[in-house]
C-alpha cells in the first residue's frame, strides 16, 4: 500500500473512532501527565499490559468497566472522573453545573471560596498566618530558594517531603513502592496539617504532584501565601540532574518531553498560586532578593531595596558627622 493509501486509510480510521472513547482517553492521558507517572507505570500499577492502556489512551480500547475501575485506583482518582461526568448525581448537582458553565476561572474561585466559608471548610480561612508555600515541579528552587527566604525572614523552613518520611518512616519512594500512591497522599495530607497547625510563620517547600490532591491544595491555598516557582523545562532537568539523581535521563531518552507533559498538566493547577516567581536566568541571591520584594507588601515587611537605601542613608550620614 503506497504512503498516500495508509494515510488516508489512518484518516478513515480516525473519522470512525467513537467520540466517547476518544475523550475517555484523553482524560487518562491528562490525568496521568498531571501525577507524572509514565505510561508503563501506570500499566504496571493498574496491572494491565503497557499496550492495552495505550490503545485506550489512543481512544480505540473498549474497556471494561473493571479495567477503568484498576486504571482510576492506579490514578487515584473517582472512576467517574475518568468516565467525565461526576456532576450528575442529583439535580441540585445538574443546577449547580448549569450556573458555573461558562464562567470565567476568577468567577468560579469565588464561588468555590464562597461555598467552601458556608460549609465551614478549613480552606476557606484567608488569615494566612505569614506562611509561604513554594509550589512547582521539581528542580524549579523550592528547597535552595526556601532556605534562604526562611533565613532572611527568620522563619523556621519546611521541607514537606522530610516530614511525610519522618511519619512513614521511610523514604517517599519506599511509600509509593509498598503502600501506593493513595497512602502517600494520606501521609502528605497529614503532613501539611500539621505543618500548618505546628507554625503560623513558616516557609513550605511542597512535592511537586500535592497540587493533583484537591483537598491538600485548598488547605494550601486558603492557609498559606502560595507561590508557583517556575523554571524553563531545561532548568527543571539540568538542576536535577545537578542533584545527583541522573535517573530522569538514563530512565527514558524521552525524559524531557516527559517532563513537558508534567507541566503542561500541572500548569492550570500552579497558576492558582497567589505569585508567580520566575527563577530562570537568577542567582540565588537575585531570585531570594527579588521574591523578597514581591512578598513585601503581603507580610508587611520593607521591601529590599527600601531596607538598602536606608541603610546607605544612615551609612552617609554617620560619615558626614
Amino acid at each position: 500500500m503506497s504512503s498516500s493509501a495508509s494515510r488516508a486509510a489512518g484518516d478513515e480510521a480516525d473519522d470512525s473512532k467513537n467520540p466517547f472513547l476518544v475523550a475517555l482517553g484523553q482524560r487518562v492521558k491528562s490525568l496521568r501527565s498531571r501525577r507524572g507517572m509514565t505510561r508503563r507505570a501506570t500499566a504496571l500499577s493498574a496491572g494491565v499490559s503497557e499496550r492495552h492502556l495505550a490503545n485506550l489512551e489512543y481512544g480505540i480500547g473498549n474497556a471494561s468497566i473493571l479495567v477503568l475501575q484498576q486504571v482510576a485506583l492506579a490514578l487515584n482518582c473517582p472512576i467517574a472522573e475518568l468516565i467525565g461526568d461526576e456532576t450528575t448525581s442529583s439535580p441540585e448537582w445538574l443546577l449547580l453545573r448549569s450556573l458555573l458553565e461558562g464562567r470565567e476561572e476568577a468567577t468560579i474561585r469565588d464561588v468555590r471560596l464562597a461555598a467552601a466559608r458556608l460549609l465551614g471548610d478549613p480552606s476557606a480561612d484567608l488569615q494566612r498566618n505569614r506562611r509561604i508555600a513554594l509550589i512547582g515541579l521539581r528542580g524549579a528552587g523550592k528547597t535552595s530558594l526556601g532556605q534562604a527566604l526562611a533565613q532572611s525572614l527568620g522563619f523556621p523552613f519546611i521541607e514537606l517531603s522530610r516530614e511525610i518520611e519522618r511519619l512513614a518512616g521511610c523514604d517517599t519512594g519506599e511509600i509509593q513502592a509498598l503502600y501506593g500512591q493513595n497512602a502517600y497522599r494520606r501521609y502528605e495530607r497529614r503532613a501539611l496539617e500539621e505543618s500548618i497547625a505546628a507554625h503560623e510563620q513558616s516557609v513550605i517547600a511542597t512535592p511537586g504532584g500535592l497540587v493533583t490532591d484537591a483537598g491538600s491544595f485548598n488547605l494550601l491555598l486558603g492557609r498559606c501565601i502560595t507561590v508557583w516557582l517556575k523554571a524553563d523545562p531545561e532548568d527543571h532537568m539540568r538542576r536535577v540532574i545537578a542533584q545527583g539523581d541522573t535517573r530522569p535521563v538514563a530512565a527514558s531518552r524521552e525524559a524531557m518531553q516527559d517532563l513537558r507533559n508534567i507541566l503542561d498538566g500541572r500548569s492550570a493547577f500552579y497558576s492558582k498560586a497567589t505569585i508567580h516567581f520566575e527563577t530562570s536566568g537568577r542567582t540565588l541571591e537575585e531570585a531570594r532578593n527579588a521574591l523578597l520584594e514581591a512578598l513585601a507588601e503581603r507580610l508587611d515587611l520593607p521591601s529590599p531595596g527600601a531596607a538598602q537605601q536606608s541603610t546607605l542613608r544612615s551609612e552617609s550620614a554617620r560619615n558626614m558627622h
